[in-house]
């Protein structure tokens, strides 16, 4: 890479946090309890990169359910639950962007409450701060560009100057609709062993398997790098 982005956007589950693994998990037995029969590659190749919602509308299509109100309630009350016991920071991330001289933000599929408190947990919310946009700040979620283009709208950046650092296929379809670069991060546990072939129109850039690879890749974005 020639010129350094103006901005650095990364996901959060999958990319800062090694959450993705505990949610598929968490959600195969929520839905097992209610008849609805579904494994890890399922949740891979219709959930990766998606909110809730969507989540909900695929059962609904798929499956022909409709899941009461409280079935929410109680499965992200066990998934905080279970982030609270095994919820790490992806190797890396704090080194990482304790290290980026170039602006960067996280802007994730997640809800504000659940990626405020996954942050804390995971022990990089203090870094975050307030460079977080969620799902519910747009109208339409991944794979539309709504998430990334109001993240660089807020952090005062064209959509051309910006870098995605993504793991879902969603997130990179996302990222390209938004008319911006997209590096695929592969070293969650949640694609250890899995096929992590791109369909045409979720082609990264580049990908890389360990978050410190972006420093080796790019050693123009590390403070103290020269200009």
């Amino acid at each position: 890479m020639t010129t350094g982005p103006g901005l650095v956007i990364f996901d959060c589950d999958g990319v800062l946090i090694d959450s993705e693994i505990i949610s598929a998990r968490m959600l195969v037995a929520a839905l097992a309890e209610r008849g609805v029969r579904i494994d890890l590659d399922y949740v891979a190749r219709h959930f990766l990169g998606r909110s809730y919602p969507t989540v909900m509308r695929t059962i609904r299509t798929d499956f022909g359910i409709d899941l009461p109100p409280e079935f929410e309630e109680d499965y992200r009350a066990r998934l905080l639950a279970a982030f609270e016991r095994d919820l790490r920071p992806m190797p890396g991330a704090r080194a990482v962007l304790e290290a980026l001289r170039a602006p960067w933000c996280v802007a994730t599929s997640s809800s504000r409450v659940r990626a405020q408190r996954s942050l804390e947990i995971s022990g990089l919310r203090d870094l975050v701060g307030e460079r977080l946009f969620t799902a519910g700040d747009v109208r339409n979620g991944k794979p539309a560009p709504d998430l990334f283009l109001h993240a660089s709208g807020q952090m005062g950046v064209e959509p051309s100057a910006c870098l995605v650092i993504e793991d879902s296929l969603n997130g990179i379809r996302a990222a390209r609709a938004a008319g911006m670069r997209v590096w695929r991060f592969t070293g969650g546990s949640h694609l250890a062993g899995r096929d992590r072939s791109a369909p045409e129109g979720a082609e990264a850039d580049l990908e890389f398997d360990s978050l410190m690879d972006i420093l080796r890749i790019a050693p123009e974005l590390a403070s103290g790098a020269d200009a």
